[in-house]
């Protein structure tokens, strides 16, 4: 993008004023490292900002920077800057000059103030002079930035619009953006009347360019997937999603991110969700469990909770999804041309939607893991729960599922079964690098939660510490990975304790996950009565909903762990893997698709304690197998798993399945058809998940 080592002329109309920030900081003795870090224990200020721009001509402007601190603006600068007719024809027209000046501004200020910088508002006319700044303010400085207009009755040509300074203007989009956050200092989730999720606030939040994307896969993979998407958008297709939750699960973090990245390019595709109904949430939850096996065998679902299910789907269908312009209507109608029922909770929307257009693909996608075993035993709780499933999804017309042949049961047909795993997004706030002043922020908020939560505390740098990062519930093996810790501790008893990992155990919740509270307690209740000597030093979070919170925990940790004991596909290894982190995982599921044992991690049995602790030793201790195992980590994880590889499968899918087209997987990889169909098929050497373990 930018590049520092060019120069262009900068003129300070009004400079920052504040400055007594740092000063009074210094002043109280804390521990500030500038201008590269925090101490981890120092609190930042936190702020919002503005930005708007006044041009003068093609080379030619000033830039207004507005600070706000949540109830009144409190800095701001004017500078003016210009380049010369040799610089613009070099830099002039993709507008970096201008993120290079407002990036080392704000970056300056931050460190200057010992402030974090949530937010920003960025004026739509900055925006179209300067298209990278958004992306580069959230990847370089962790701003989220927002696009806001003027106020109609100032718009250029207006007596008052004239005379407004750009100071004003910038003070003004700080404002819209500040009014756009939750009073969790997060982005409001926006959920339209028809429960329609707008992904980014609607398209006001501005995260990623189509040029990020392209530099986050390898080529073959782009080519692919530019020929599927042109297809779709050459035909108008309208594309719609159905899922249980906006936020909070796997789910939804992909939906966001796909929706993200498809809208680059004016696909024609939306995501709806169901009101939520927490009695219902609580059965679905259940029925999942049942279907893992990941309780008693006495747990049942009765017909009346089933019948619930159904009753809370049809009510949400007649009163959103039927009316004029509604997703289910048929295709000559306005309504959806591909169908995706996206999640095991909502299949009674496929005889819905086929009632209406039977000609109309209907794709269905099981993210969980159905065990065939269980199915097939007669009598049993999981029988009950999947024949009243099945009484749906046997009409739909491609029947998707994590690449693991024991998770499909056998009434699904060969002929209609695709294989498609879950992805991760590199580029949203799980996953982007972030720099050092920001992974301290980050901790410091997770160390202010374990405070409020009267938890211990994480004594990184000064040690360092393993962690899982999973939803408090049944299957993610949270007591294998505090038994297998112990068993680390007893290995390294006679070192002193501060050389001694830690153990961080956090996730997120989702409204739909009623188990969370319980398998929190009981984690809990189990260090305290078991390993009452390891309670300082395993810390046991639940955290809202900021990823970059998670971004920092995995991208500082020495090892990550997931010891699942029944499991989907799990993509959070593909994340710690991505990072360069060692993992220690199960042969649970789809997570041994994602693990080369030996190279980027360990696989362990189930319930293997032993195994684990002495992985866990040795990536301690062994400097060279440590580099060895990140370093292939890094660099060996497929396109598959990211947003632009599940982007080129749901648009092969969709341009497959309409106009006529009769698409049959047969049980083949998605991806590995998507490549096929647009000539670019996987080559030798190139990283990709393996086939053989599908079935």
């Amino acid at each position: 993008m930018g590049d520092p080592g060019r120069s262009f002329s900068t003129q300070v109309h009004h400079d920052f004023q504040g400055k007594w920030a740092l000063k009074r900081r210094r002043t109280r003795s804390l521990s500030i490292k500038l201008p590269d870090r925090v101490d981890i224990g120092t609190t930042l200020s936190e702020y919002w900002t503005g930005l708007a721009i006044e041009e003068e001509s093609d080379r030619a402007l000033k830039i207004g920077i507005a600070i706000h601190d949540g109830t009144y603006g409190i800095d701001f600068a004017v500078h003016r800057i210009s380049l010369d007719e040799e610089e613009e024809q070099e830099r002039g027209r993709d507008g970096d000059w201008i993120a290079d000046h407002i990036i080392e501004e704000l970056s300056h200020y931050r460190r200057q103030h010992v402030c974090k910088i949530l937010g920003a508002g960025v004026t739509v006319t900055a925006h179209e002079k300067s298209p990278h700044l958004c992306s580069r303010l959230w990847s370089e400085l962790d701003i989220v930035p927002m696009l806001v207009t003027s106020n109609p009755l100032l718009q250029a040509g207006n007596a008052r619009a004239r005379s407004q300074r750009v100071d004003e203007i910038a003070d003004s989009a700080a404002r819209k953006c500040l009014a756009l956050y939750a009073p969790t200092k997060q982005p409001r989730l926006s959920i339209s009347f028809v429960n329609q999720v707008e992904v980014d606030l609607g398209g006001t939040i501005q995260l990623t360019t189509i040029d990020d994307y392209k530099a986050s896969v390898r080529e073959p993979t782009w080519r692919a997937v530019q020929k599927h998407i042109q297809d779709v958008v050459d035909r108008k297709l309208r594309v719609v999603f159905f899922s249980a939750t906006p936020q909070g699960g796997g789910v939804a973090l992909m939906r966001h991110a796909l929706l993200r990245f498809l809208r680059l390019y004016n696909v024609n595709v939306e995501w709806f969700v169901p009101k939520p109904r927490p009695d219902v949430f609580r059965i679905t939850k259940t029925n999942h469990n049942i279907l893992q096996g990941a309780v008693p065998p006495d747990v049942r679902a009765t017909d009346e909770q089933l019948g619930k299910i159904k009753e809370w789907i049809v009510d949400n269908a007649d009163r959103y999804w039927l009316g004029e312009g509604g997703p289910l209507l048929a295709p000559k109608d306005g309504g959806a041309d591909v169908i995706i029922i996206d999640d095991p909770q909502m299949p009674e929307l496929i005889p819905i939607a086929k009632k209406i257009a039977p000609d109309r693909p209907i794709i269905f996608r099981c993210h969980i893991e159905v065990r065939d075993d269980l199915v097939l035993e007669d009598g049993s709780a999981a029988q009950h729960v999947w024949r009243n499933m099945w009484s749906s999804i046997k009409h739909a017309d491609v029947f998707l599922s994590h690449p693991v042949r024991t998770f499909v049961p056998p009434d699904v047909r060969k002929e209609v079964l695709g294989w498609l795993p879950a992805t991760t997004d590199w580029l949203d706030g799980l996953n982007k690098q972030m720099d050092d002043w920001d992974l301290q922020y980050y901790l410091h908020v997770l160390k202010q939660v374990c405070q409020a939560q009267n938890l211990p505390q994480l004594a990184y740098p000064e040690r360092g510490y393993f962690t899982q990062v999973a939803r408090f519930d049944p299957s993610k093996g949270i007591p294998d990975v505090i038994k297998s810790y112990a068993k680390f501790r007893d290995m390294v008893k006679d070192q002193p304790k501060e050389k001694i990992h830690q153990l961080v155990l956090c996730g997120h919740g989702s409204v739909d996950d009623p188990d969370a509270t319980l398998i929190y307690e009981q984690t809990m209740d189990l260090i305290v009565t078991q390993f009452p000597d390891l309670i300082e030093d395993i810390i046991v979070v639940r955290l809202g909903p900021s990823d970059q919170i998670l971004n920092a925990i995995m991208s500082l940790c020495t090892v990550a762990l997931q010891l699942s004991t029944r499991e989907g596909f799990e993509v959070k290894v593909s994340e710690a893997l991505h990072k360069g982190k060692p993992i220690i995982a199960t042969l649970a599921g789809g997570i041994p698709l994602q693990v080369e044992d030996g190279k980027s991690g360990y696989l362990v049995q189930r319930g293997d304690h032993d195994a684990v602790a002495k992985h866990l030793y040795d990536l301690v201790n062994d400097r060279e197998l440590y580099g060895r195992m990140s370093e292939y980590a890094r660099t060996h994880v497929s396109d598959e798993v990211h947003t632009v590889g599940n982007a080129l499968s749901w648009m092969y899918l969709a341009s497959n399945v309409t106009g006529g087209k009769l698409l049959k997987p047969n049980e083949r990889w998605i991806n590995d058809l998507a490549r096929e169909a647009a000539g670019e098929p996987y080559t030798d050497g190139e990283p990709r998940l393996p086939r053989h373990l599908s079935t």
